[in-house]
């Protein structure tokens, strides 16, 4: 981690420099936008330093001026009237590559209007996930290898990976600070201190969050079903915040990029927009300190262990959706009788489905495809392929269209 690690986001970022005047990265506080982007800069505005904020809040217009360009704007948010400024830039002068800015993901709730609507490309940023601490992030999305070749071009780990190894790396996290860590207890801290900061600065800030004890139990209770769809009711009455309260945590976690609500698939999209949302923490290293959890607990609880793996491959998948050239959304499906459950599924823009069955074994059999194959059935020509992602060494085919992938070959 002292040297530049690749992101999935670096080629489309270049590709929007090279086509848009202003691109906007968005991303979970402290996942990497600002280190990513400045490569790419030859001008830094840094807003969060108050010398540089009250010189642009001053004459927003003035400070863009004469600036050699890509021209980064750090922590946009806290100087909101600079949006006005850029956009007065690129209506007068609309060449490709002038402007990137970056920020907190809290804007959306904070900023009034969006003066630069249709002028800033907007890209999202995600925490580290396995292609870009172990695979190529210059390669094509998973996503589209899947699409094109039906998953023939996915083969086994290089080196065995086993459940230890998996629940360490979940445990470990994405952030590049965290990762930095020399070692468990300092990583722990860090992670610890985020967690702090959210509750008890970033959420009060924004005039949401009144009690911010109740808003960490609220995030606690999240994780513990992390992978799961629990009701508002459960999650409000075990707290004991209103409805109105819990679902302005959702919103604003949601928000904050710290939790993500993957909806429910169905054939009509009408009933895809009734029905509950599946619930994830978008990191599955914030369990351990969300939990107080470490690797052998974890390893002790066979709930918790299934939930952190499904939680892991669900931040692969979405970091490879958004990377993706087709375009695919992440969903899951639960029939009303709850009979048949797919984890995960992949829907690229057209139609094509890839569903998901994350396993905690080492050797899926054919029964472990069952929800799968039915799926398969009801998807038709649409089905793509389908996976059951496990924790064992080697890719095997389990039956026609339907794949056995340890979880380091998403990556591989």
């Amino acid at each position: 981690m002292s040297t530049y690690v690749p992101r999935l986001i670096d080629i489309e970022l270049a590709e929007v420099l090279a086509a848009h005047p202003a691109t906007l990265v968005v991303g979970p506080r402290a996942c990497g936008k600002t280190t990513s982007t400045r490569r790419l800069c030859r001008s830094v505005l840094r807003l969060d330093v108050p010398a540089q904020a009250a010189v642009v809040r001053a004459d927003p217009d003035a400070a863009l001026r004469d600036l050699p360009e890509p021209v980064l704007i750090d922590e946009w948010q806290l100087v909101p009237e600079i949006l006005g400024a850029v956009k007065r830039a690129v209506d007068d002068d609309p060449r490709p590559g002038r402007f990137i800015l970056t920020g907190s993901s809290q804007t959306d709730l904070t900023v009034a209007g969006w003066p630069a609507t249709g002028r800033i490309v907007r890209l999202t940023m995600h925490p580290l996930v396995g292609r870009e601490r172990h695979g190529d992030p210059t390669a094509p999305s998973l996503i589209d290898r899947l699409l094109s070749d039906g998953g023939d071009g996915l083969v086994s780990p290089p080196t065995d990976w086993n459940v230890h190894q998996y629940v360490a790396e979940a445990l470990t996290s994405g952030w590049p600070e965290a990762l930095r860590a020399p070692t468990d207890r300092a990583r722990d801290r860090w992670l610890t201190s985020y967690i702090d900061h959210l509750v008890t600065r970033e959420a009060p800030g924004l005039r949401i969050v009144r009690d911010p004890v109740r808003m960490r139990r609220y995030l606690q209770l999240l994780a513990a079903n992390t992978a799961g769809i629990p009701t508002h009711k459960l999650l409000f009455d075990a707290v004991g915040v209103s409805r109105e309260t819990a679902v302005g945590y959702d919103d604003l976690l949601d928000t904050l990029m710290i939790t993500q609500r993957v909806p429910a698939w169905a054939g009509s999209r009408t009933d895809r927009a009734i029905r509950q949302p599946k619930r994830y923490l978008t990191d599955p290293g914030l369990l351990g300190p969300l939990l107080r959890v470490d690797q052998r607990r974890v390893l002790r609880d066979g709930d918790l262990f299934g939930r952190l793996l499904d939680t892991f491959v669900a931040a692969q998948l979405r970091a490879e959706c958004d990377a993706s050239i087709v375009g695919a959304d992440l969903f899951h499906y639960r029939d009303a009788n709850g009979r048949h459950e797919v984890d995960l599924i992949v829907e690229a823009r057209d139609g094509s489905l890839v569903p998901i069955e994350v396993k905690a074994g080492a050797a899926p059999s054919l029964s472990d495809a069952r929800h799968l194959r039915w799926f398969q059935e009801r998807a038709g020509s649409n089905f793509a392929v389908g996976l059951v992602v496990h924790t064992g060494p080697r890719v095997f085919r389990l039956a026609d269209k339907i794949l056995a992938v340890p979880i380091a070959s998403l990556w591989t």
